[in-house]
């Protein structure tokens, strides 16, 4: 079904197509009772009647209803007209990053920062226990004000809700776990072979992206389905370094670690790569040029090099203050001489320059009270 500009459903005008997918179309409109533009996803009467893609476009609006983040797209309203149901979504004005690939790589720092928004937005997702499983450059809107992480329509659904649902929608092929959804290019292993998935398999597909980003080729591609899935679960992708050399080697590790084929080997939350990449990103691209620091070591490590920093001008301080003491204290001094008598008395004078010796030396043997001697010494 192909809606035509100036048709209505409900409040809404159709202005002009914007796009269409395995999920729906997706229309520019005007809202006619609070006068804004936005934008109208409506599944077609053809599909009404299939349960599964009924049940993903239900879905899509409860889940995009349970997230509030800036870089996730807005659901406003959902409705149904003659058959056709319909969501209608803030009007996202931009290009998606498929079509920013078309122009070429984009530079670092855009990298980085939509990199860093993406996974603020799965972070988000993740901890309302959602699963995007569908995250690819055609998903994601570039925005003048940043990234925006659109097509929630095969997201898994959060725990809550599912315990709303039935436990036959439980088990429909909507969530049942061995069906294949998504596009292969960017799924994960878990997700190839049909597995349960947990946040770790958007953390693989959001690698993905931004392998494509920086170096403008898809880190797993073939020439027919079987190709690609076999790449997706043998294969490396050829590293970053050897296409784009200027990569920083944190961002490149960065992005390994997001392709690994074992989850448990990955980034174990969107939280730690977002943290990770805005680490890069606020150090400059020469982040890591000399080698990288696993990012589990590097909180501690800095913390160790900052103790030892302290601890060594700790010490020139104290040498410092040491050095200046001994220079203030009086030089010791010694000497030897001999005297024409046995000093039985020393005294010094008050400035330190002066020696008396006092000796008593008896005129003859008769005398009771011996005669004292005096003899000085200069110093």
């Amino acid at each position: 079904m192909t809606l035509t500009a100036g048709s209505k459903l409900g409040p809404y005008e159709i202005a002009a197509p914007l796009g269409a997918g395995g999920m729906g179309e997706v229309y520019r409109a005007r809202d006619t009772r609070l006068e804004r533009t936005v934008a109208i996803k409506i599944l077609p009467a053809q599909f009404s009647s299939d349960p599964v893609r009924k049940q993903r476009f239900e879905r899509e609006a409860k889940t995009i209803s349970s997230l509030n983040h800036p870089h996730i797209y807005v659901l406003h309203d959902v409705g149904s007209q003659d058959g056709v149901d319909y969501l209608v979504m803030e009007c996202v004005d931009g290009e998606t990053l498929a079509k920013r690939l078309e122009k070429g790589v984009l530079p670092l720092e855009q990298v980085l920062k939509y990199g860093t928004q993406i996974a603020d937005a799965l972070d988000k997702a993740h901890r309302s226990s959602v699963v995007h499983r569908d995250l690819k450059p055609g998903n994601i809107m570039l925005t003048a004000s940043g990234a925006k992480l659109l097509d929630f329509g095969l997201a898994k659904p959060a725990a809550a809700m599912a315990s709303l649902a039935t436990t036959a929608a439980k088990q429909s092929p909507a969530t049942e776990q061995g069906t294949i959804v998504g596009t292969f290019q960017y799924m994960s292993p878990e997700q190839v072979e049909g597995k349960e998935l947990d946040g770790r398999s958007d953390i693989f597909s959001l690698g993905a992206v931004l392998y494509e980003m920086l170096t403008g080729q898809r880190a797993f591609d073939g020439k027919s389905q079987l190709s690609v899935v076999s790449a997706i679960l043998e294969k490396e992708p050829a590293p970053i370094s050897t296409v784009k050399p200027t990569t920083p080697s944190a961002l490149d590790h960065a992005i390994k670690k997001c392709l690994a084929k074992p989850p448990d080997e990955r980034w174990q939350s969107a939280s730690d790569l977002g943290s990770e990449l805005r680490w890069i990103r606020e150090t400059g691209s020469s982040a890591g040029q000399a080698g990288h620091v696993p990012g589990g070591r590097r909180s501690w490590e800095r913390s160790g090099w900052v103790v030892a920093a302290a601890f060594f001008l700790m010490l020139m301080a104290a040498g410092v203050t040491l050095w200046n003491l001994s220079n203030k204290r009086p030089r010791a001094m010694s000497f030897h001489t001999s005297v024409p008598f046995a000093a039985s008395d020393l005294a010094l004078s008050p400035d330190g320059r002066m020696l008396a010796m006092v000796a008593y030396s008896p005129q003859g043997r008769w005398e009771s009270n011996p005669r004292p001697k005096l003899g000085k010494l200069a110093i």
